[in-house]
């Protein structure tokens, strides 16, 4: 009998810790969003368009710079002044046509998979550092979930 009682304790006691390592069916993720940063290089002093890769996680989509609707929260890319690089404002891609099956005569404007948001920058030679924000909100066939923030930084070369 105490056998069988230590075993209850021993499997009580593991049990917790086994769950946090298995996979959560239909989890979702942390960022729906994801930024592939890479190192950009430039000429000093040239106007250059410096290019944003993005990817939206499958299964979702966020609003685009310009939603259809003033209800829906459109995405922006908000970068910090630095020293030694000029940014101008963001250039944001089309987005892409999208409507519910419940309601397939209201039509969205979304992004889906990857898009790329482009920014024109004058920097000074050297090595220059862009901290900024995109913000946006994801979506899936059913819901809208709280807007998000998702840390953007650009490394700069201007030869």
């Amino acid at each position: 009998m105490r056998s069988l009682a230590a075993a209850a304790i021993l499997l009580a006691t593991l049990a917790p810790a086994q769950q946090g390592t298995l996979p959560v069916p239909g989890a979702k993720p942390k960022q729906y969003v994801t930024y592939a940063a890479d190192q950009q290089n430039l000429a000093a002093g040239k106007r250059t368009v410096m290019e944003l890769q993005f990817r939206v996680a499958e299964g979702y989509h966020v609003n685009s710079h310009t939603p259809k609707s003033e209800l829906l929260i459109p995405t922006k890319l908000t970068l910090d002044p630095a020293a030694g690089i000029k940014a101008s404002p963001a250039e944001y891609p089309a987005g892409t046509s999208y409507s519910f099956s419940f309601e397939p005569g209201e039509k969205l404007d979304v992004y889906t998979g990857a898009f790329t948001v482009k920014v024109p920058v004058v920097a000074e030679a050297g090595q220059h550092t862009l901290n900024g924000v995109l913000h946006y909100q994801a979506c899936d066939n059913a819901a809208c979930y709280p807007p998000k923030s998702l840390p953007v930084q650009l490394a700069v070369t201007a030869k």
